[in-house]
This record gives C-alpha cells, sequence and structure tokens, in this order.
C-alpha cells in the first residue's frame, strides 16, 4: 500500500475511493486498485469536482469549461452523456458519488478523498511523517497535469493552482511554527526539506525565514540633500527605481513602498527597523544635488547589527540621472545580489518616461496620493498626475497612479461623484493597461470599478490576473484576499492577505482585512490582536471594538469605539455633503453610536438603528459608508439591502467582508429571506457559481437556507 493509500486508514476509514490531483488524475479504490476512466471529459469533470470539495457547480459553467465553443444545447446534451457514463461507471462500487440535480453538480459527500485532503489533514494535525510522505509522492508534480479542453478551462485550472499552492504554502508555514514552538526541531527539519521537493526555493523564501534567514529587504526612504531646493522628488524617483529592480530577482522579497516609507525621518536604529520589517536587510541612501550635478549614495545595511556590508556611489549630470536611472538601479541590484551571493536576473522591465519635467510631477502626485488625507490632496495630486501625462501621455506608470489618486478621491474625501470617480479611474487603469499589459495594479484597481456594476465575477476575474502578474506586489495580493473575503471566502481569503501583511508588514490597513477574517473565523483573540496593531500604526480600528464586542467585554468595547472617533475625526471628512458636526453633537453622536453597535442593549440597538434610517433620508448621498457598516454590524439587513443592493461604491463595498461574522446581530442579514434575493442582485451569487459557495453556505440551495441533497437524475 502506498503513503497515499495508509494516510487514508490513519485518517478516515470512511472514503472508498481516492483520488490524486497531483499529476494526471486518477482514481482507485480503497484497496488501491485503479478505476479507469476512458472518457477524457469525464475524468475532467470528476477532477474538477474534486478540486471543489461540498461545493456545488452550475452545469451551464462546466459544460461551458468542457465544451468551449459548442452550442449551448448541444453542450448540455454532451454533459448529460458524461453524468450518465459516470453514474455507470459507478454502479459496480455500489458508491453513491454524485449529487445532480438539474441546475448543479457536487460530489456526495465523504465517499471520495483526495491526496490533497490528506495533505492539508496531516499539516493541520502535525503528523509529520505522514505530510513528508506524501509530499516525497507528491514531489513537483503539477496539479491536474495533462488536461486541456481550451482557454477558458486553463484560465480556472490556472487560478485554481495558484490557490492550492498559496493555500499549502501557508500551511506548511503554520505546521513548522507550530513545531518550533514544541520544539520539535528534527522535524522541523524534515518537513522543510520535503516541501522543497515541490518549492525548491523555499529555503530562501521570507515565509520560511525562521529556518534559513534568506533574504527580505527593505529600500529605506533616501534623504535628499539639495542646495536648489524646490519639490524635486528625485531621492524618491531612485527609491521607486529600486524597489522596482530589486523585486524583479525572484530570491528577493521586498517589501512594500508603504511599510518603508513609514520609517521616513525615525529616529529608530537600524536593527530595529529591520526588526519592524521583518527583513535580514536594509537599503539606505542619499541623494545630493548641487547644481546641475546630482551624486547618489547607496548602502547595504545588514538587518541583525546594523552595520554597513556594502556601497556604491554614482555621479552625473541632472539629465544623466533622469535618462539612466533605470541603469543605475539595475547597477546597485547587480552589486546587492553579488554581495548577498544570489544570481542577478531580474526580469525584464519596460522604461518609464524619459521626460524629465514629466517624471518629476508623476512622483510628487503619487507622493501626495499616498498620503491622501487632507485639504484638496488629492485634488492637487490629480492635477500634478494630469500634468505629467500632458507632457508624456504614454506613461504607463502615471496613468496608475492617476486611476488610483481617483480611487482614493471617491474613498478617503467627501465625494458627491464617486461613481464617476471610479469611472475615470477605469479609464486610466484600461490606459495604463493598453500601454503595459503586464501590469497587475492596474487590473486590481479595474476590479473595483467592476463592483460598482454588480460584476463581482468580473472583479475577481481581474483581481487573479493582476496576482498572477504581479504576485509579489502588496498592494495586488491585498486586493485579491479583500475581494475573496467579500464574497464569503474567508479561508481562501487568508493566505493572501497573510502575504500582503508578510510583505507590507506596517500598512495598517492590511489589519482591518486580517482582524475581520479571523473573527469570521472565530478567532475572536487573534481578530482582537490583528485589530490592536493596526491601531498601534496609527489607523482608527473600528474593527478592534467590534472584535472586543464578540468576546464578550461590552464595555470596553463601547469605550475603544469612542476612543476612536478622536483619530477618525482628524482624518475622515464628514460624509459627503454633510456639514461638521459641532463638538458636543459630535461627541453624543459617538456616544450612541458606541453604545448601539457595541452595549449589547437592545434598546440601543433599536435607538441607533432608526438614526441610520434618519440619515439614510438625509444625507445627499444615501449609500455612505457611514450608514452601510454599522448597518452590517448590527443585523439591519433591510438597511443593507437599501444601500449596497442599490449601489456599491468604492467607499463603501468593503463592509461586506463583516457579513460573513457568524455572531448576533451581525448574522442577521445573510440569515434573512431575502439575503438570496439581494445576493442575487450585485453579483455575488454569479461570483459563488463561478469561484465557490461561502465558507458558512458551502452547499446551500437558491434560498440559501439549507443544504441541499441532490440525486443523479435523468434530464
Amino acid at each position: 500500500m502506498n503513503i497515499m493509500g495508509q494516510a487514508r486508514l490513519m485518517v478516515n476509514n470512511s472514503p472508498s475511493m481516492l483520488a490524486s490531483v497531483f499529476g494526471p488524475f486518477t482514481l482507485s479504490t480503497s484497496n488501491n486498485s485503479e478505476i479507469l476512466i476512458s472518457n477524457r471529459r469525464a475524468k475532467a469533470l470528476l477532477a474538477i469536482l474534486c478540486m471543489m470539495p461540498g461545493e456545488p457547480l452550475e452545469r451551464d459553467h462546466v459544460s461551458k469549461l468542457l465544451w468551449p465553443g459548442r452550442f449551448e444545447a448541444q453542450a448540455r446534451a454532451s454533459l448529460r452523456q458524461c453524468l450518465l457514463a459516470l453514474g455507470k461507471m459507478f454502479e459496480p462500487y455500489d458508491a453513491d458519488v454524485l449529487d445532480v440535480s438539474r441546475t448543479r453538480i457536487c460530489l456526495h459527500p465523504d465517499i471520495i478523498q483526495t491526496d490533497l485532503d490528506l495533505l492539508d489533514s496531516a499539516l493541520a494535525d502535525g503528523r509529520v511523517p505522514e505530510a513528508c510522505g506524501l509530499l516525497m509522492e507528491i514531489g513537483g508534480k503539477p496539479i491536474l497535469d495533462q488536461l486541456q479542453f481550451g482557454k477558458e478551462f486553463d484560465d480556472w485550472l490556472s487560478i485554481r493552482r495558484d490557490q492550492v499552492e498559496l493555500r499549502l504554502r501557508d500551511a506548511v508555514r503554520g505546521a513548522l511554527d507550530k513545531l518550533e514552538k514544541q520544539g520539535r526541531t528534527d522535524e522541523q527539519s524534515q518537513l522543510l526539506e520535503a516541501w522543497m521537493l515541490r518549492d525548491p526555493d523555499a529555503g530562501r523564501s521570507a515565509i520560511f525565514r525562521k529556518l534559513d534567514c534568506k533574504i527580505r529587504i527593505a529600500v529605506l526612504p533616501f534623504e535628499q540633500i539639495d542646495s536648489i531646493g524646490g519639490e524635486f522628488y528625485l531621492a524618491d524617483g531612485v527609491v521607486d527605481e529600486l524597489i522596482t529592480s530589486l523585486g524583479k530577482v525572484p530570491e528577493l522579497l521586498v517589501t512594500g513602498r508603504t511599510s518603508s516609507s513609514h520609517f521616513r525621518d525615525t529616529e529608530m536604529q537600524l536593527p530595529e527597523i529591520a526588526r519592524a520589517l521583518h527583513v535580514t536587510h536594509l537599503v539606505e541612501g542619499c541623494v545630493q544635488r548641487q547644481d546641475d550635478v546630482v551624486r547618489i549614495n547607496t548602502r547595504l545595511i545588514d538587518g541583525a547589527t546594523g552595520f554597513e556590508c556594502w556601497a556604491y556611489s554614482y555621479e552625473g549630470s541632472l539629465e544623466d540621472i533622469i535618462a539612466s536611472r533605470a541603469q543605475v538601479a539595475l547597477t546597485v541590484t547587480a552589486g546587492l545580489c553579488n554581495e548577498l551571493e544570489i544570481e542577478a536576473k531580474p526580469r525584464p522591465s519596460r522604461a518609464m518616461t524619459s521626460n524629465r519635467e514629466a517624471y518629476s510631477l508623476y512622483l510628487q502626485g503619487r507622493a501626495l496620493t499616498a498620503r491622501a488625507i487632507g485639504d484638496n490632496v488629492l485634488s492637487k495630486a490629480i492635477e500634478l498626475l494630469e500634468q505629467a501625462l500632458e507632457l508624456d501621455p504614454e506613461f504607463a506608470e502615471c496613468w496608475t497612479a492617476l486611476a488610483e489618486a481617483h480611487v482614493y478621491t471617491a474613498v478617503y474625501t467627501p465625494c458627491l461623484e464617486r461613481l464617476k470617480e471610479s469611472e475615470r479611474m477605469a479609464r486610466c487603469a484600461n490606459r495604463a493597461i493598453e500601454l503595459a499589459p503586464h501590469q497587475g495594479h492596474a487590473r486590481s484597481m479595474l476590479a473595483i470599478h467592476q463592483w460598482t456594476k454588480n460584476d463581482i465575477v468580473g472583479a475577481l476575474d481581474l483581481a487573479f490576473e493582476a496576482y498572477r502578474l504581479e504576485p509579489h506586489n502588496p498592494d495586488v495580493a491585498i486586493r485579491l484576499g479583500s475581494f475573496l473575503l467579500y464574497i464569503g471566502k474567508t479561508q481562501e481569503a487568508m493566505p493572501y492577505i497573510k502575504a500582503a501583511i508578510e510583505q507590507d508588514p506596517v500598512h495598517g490597513r492590511n489589519y482591518s482585512m486580517l482582524s475581520v477574517a479571523y473573527l469570521n473565523m472565530g478567532d475572536t483573540e487573534a481578530a482582537i490582536a490583528a485589530g490592536q496593531r493596526m491601531v498601534d500604526l496609527g489607523y482608527p480600528s473600528l474593527w478592534l471594538a467590534a472584535a472586543t464586542a464578540v468576546s464578550g467585554n461590552h464595555e470596553l468595547a463601547v469605550e475603544q469605539y469612542q476612543q476612536t472617533r478622536l483619530l477618525m475625526n482628524t482624518v475622515i471628512f464628514p460624509p459627503a455633503g454633510s456639514a461638521p458636526m459641532p463638538t458636543e453633537v459630535m461627541e453624543e453622536y459617538w456616544r450612541m453610536a458606541a453604545k448601539g453597535l457595541h452595549s449589547g442593549c437592545p434598546e440601543a440597538r433599536r435607538n441607533y438603528c432608526q438614526v441610520l434610517e434618519m440619515l439614510h433620508v438625509t444625507l445627499p448621498d444615501k449609500y455612505d459608508s457611514t450608514i452601510v457598516l454599522p448597518a452590517i454590524w448590527m443585523g439591519d439587513a433591510q438597511m443593507v439591502f437599501k444601500t449596497l443592493g442599490e449601489q456599491i461604491t468604492p467607499a463603501n463595498f468593503f463592509g461586506l467582508m463583516s457579513v460573513w461574522t457568524d455572531v448576533e446581530p451581525t448574522r442577521q442579514v445573510r440569515l434573512h429571506p431575502d439575503f438570496m434575493a439581494f445576493a442575487e442582485k450585485i453579483g455575488m451569487v454569479a461570483a459563488w457559481h463561478k469561484y465557490g459557495w461561502p465558507d458558512l453556505m458551502p452547499q446551500s440551495d437558491a434560498a440559501g437556507k439549507r443544504p441541499v441533497t441532490m440525486r443523479l437524475v435523468k434530464d
């Protein structure tokens, strides 16, 4: 009996069949006798179902995947024949394998177990010898190898492969961390060695940095010494080029720009910064400009000691720097990689603009966009970026930056034209993609616009494609993770959220996603820790109060929510079209809100729900997040349906992630009889059909109320 058969006996004696999804798909009985499936589409259908256990698939979607190009009626007829063939094939085994209705197909629970299931279980339970045996047997085999049915199937399979690999990396990392805490160092080494058969670069990956301290790097903001003065962001440009260049070296993981910029003008020592960013090395430097001569000094710092281990200087005219800054970055990259003893073969990238003035305007505009908050900050950013594009209309990165500035305008300002800002963003993102098809970040922003059109499938398609193009961009990873969180697939979202935080560890925004994800998974303690981390980084964590309330400490939750006001009213504008409240009125409003949301008092909740009704009637923006998010937390389903059900904007749809917190009263939104109609209207049901059902509704019927029981029928 092979290791997979042994593992199954150790885990569960009930499944009567074992499927292998690594390599070519195979199916065997409990005594390891292979079940031959001669029909390749029948085999593919079974393989697809095994990749999505417990999740019903729409027959229309399956027929399009396996019979592309055929008329709809032909494809459906072919699928019926395929299902009948599978039913006959399983008759001798007395196994009720398939649950089939007129619209959906699903595997019957507990009949087929996969090698992926066994590996997940072994890693979760800490059964190291079993996990190692499975990993050695699986090796580097591609998932569902040798299945080809056209582009749509290839795209589906590519997404599933990425999801599985990311999930496995997260599971292995968790197992390794647990073994380290338990002092099981020998088993820890065995598991890492076995995993490296599948991921040869694991020893160098930041995911496994505790076991092999290679190689994670952060480029700190460079100092600019400028005898001329003026808003010339040359140092920021050098840092930008370096981050881009280093990020294209496969053996390096470069910390995101947001986390790096957090340490501008800090008094922290270099080793402290390295620990905060979880990096092994830092790059720092300065740019000196005197007249038309520019000198760039760059240093590589050992993160543990703070000592310099490599340095490089470049001197030239201002025109030289503008024209050859990418080459300077490549030279620095090569020198750094030589010092770190890794091969510097960065992936090729297109050159940015050669227009000096356009580049300067771009850097200024992007710096203002990163600030986001402040009077006219974003409008000034947009003005500068548009000026840059007038000088160089083919500056793709500037189009992406302009798209981001429009998104931030819709989210962070009292904007009454959020949809128009979203449309402007979409035009800019599309232009960036036309000029530079490799741009993942532009696609992930374009995905936001698809949400406003109730095209969640289109949004997820773009987000997955963006991640394929830029898997190490934390802004891309967090957006994909958040989209999955919004549709209720928290387990699947978590690895992307963690990956974004790992690469951008002091970006407070990301911890809101992490806090909600933990809360949705029932880990209140971890949700509180993530919310507190957000507060520590200077962000208003409404989610800390929400998690504290779920823990049962309502008094503290009310206090935390009221404290949030002190930061919220300094960085967040009042709702669009409304005047700022007098101080005493504002304080009373926050007291009422805090009690309504988190005191646990039914009367306080009812009072605040009435306030939301008033705001919905009186505010110029009836879909403002100040209405949507409290309505979700208080389980005010009708208000949720009246807001998100009528208009999703870039500023309010993030509230959907809290719909999946399975506690009172929040769960009342999901349990409301009209929830499925709402989910259908905003495009969520269509997304479930393609990307799988939410964690809390793994086998839901069309009403979303109870598990489906389906049987094979002839239609």
